[in-house]
């Protein structure tokens, strides 16, 4: 019988979560934060050298390294950025499972970086992305529709690596698991990302420093979703994967 939770007991878990412990949640987040600060201030400082350049040749036989390098740069920072948060949102769903988790917060942070998640973890970033942008291009709505559909892909990876040392998930296996596990509830997790829009205007409003606890609570809110979402689904298709 399928038993899922709502918002508010999704919510509710977290801060249960978080009693006591909202120093390790903080410093989970905090350190890839400083880190992409770190390299989005050392790319600024580039590409302000770069434009300061003296202009020897003629402007039309210049190539546009400005903006060569900002594509790559935004490339590389968003498959950066994705992978530090998918191994924070691991992290939170290895304490949701195990509440006396000892967290380690740079370790933790930067654990898909590692030859168990890296390669297929990117591989899942790359077909993502390329799925979500053809379904674009139809119009806005079902590249949305689908970037819901896909959004568990990560976290059943996860799991199905951890579940047998011999099994190697494809990248496309995990998102086609995704697909079926969010039929029906999407609409769910596209309010349950809604619902923090409130808490994030009041983030900017304090400078970003209210992020520094917004980050955590959505992140594992969203770990709390697949764990509660994965557990009703393996139960009703009888397929024992974690």
């Amino acid at each position: 019988m399928e038993n899922y939770k709502r918002r508010i007991e999704l919510k509710q878990d977290v801060k249960d979560l978080f009693r006591g412990r909202w120093k390790d949640a903080i410093l989970l987040n905090l350190v890839p934060t400083l880190l992409m600060l770190t390299i989005g201030v050392i790319g600024a400082i580039v590409i302000v050298g770069i434009m300061n350049q003296p202009m020897y040749v003629a402007a039309d036989y210049m190539p546009n390294y400005e903006t060569s390098f900002s594509d790559n740069a935004g490339t590389a920072g968003g498959i950066i950025s994705t992978l530090i948060t998918v191994g924070i949102s691991y992290t939170f769903l290895d304490w949701f499972r195990n509440p006396e988790l000892t967290i380690h917060p740079f370790k933790n942070a930067f654990q898909v970086f590692t030859k168990k998640y890296f390669l297929r973890s990117v591989l899942i970033y790359i077909i993502i992305s390329i799925f979500t942008f053809f379904w674009t291009l139809l119009f806005i709505v079902p590249g949305i529709i689908k970037s819901l559909a896909y959004s568990q892909a990560y976290f059943i990876y996860k799991d199905r690596t951890n579940h047998s040392e011999n099994e190697k998930p494809s990248a496309l296996d995990c998102i086609t698991e995704s697909r079926r596990m969010m039929d029906g509830h999407k609409w769910e997790y596209f309010k349950l990302q809604l619902s923090f829009i409130g808490w994030g205007l009041l983030s900017i409003l304090t400078f970003g420093i209210g992020f520094l606890w917004l980050n955590p609570y959505m992140n594992a809110t969203m770990a709390a979703f697949y764990d509660d979402l994965s557990a009703n689904y393996y139960r009703t298709e009888q397929v024992e994967i974690i």
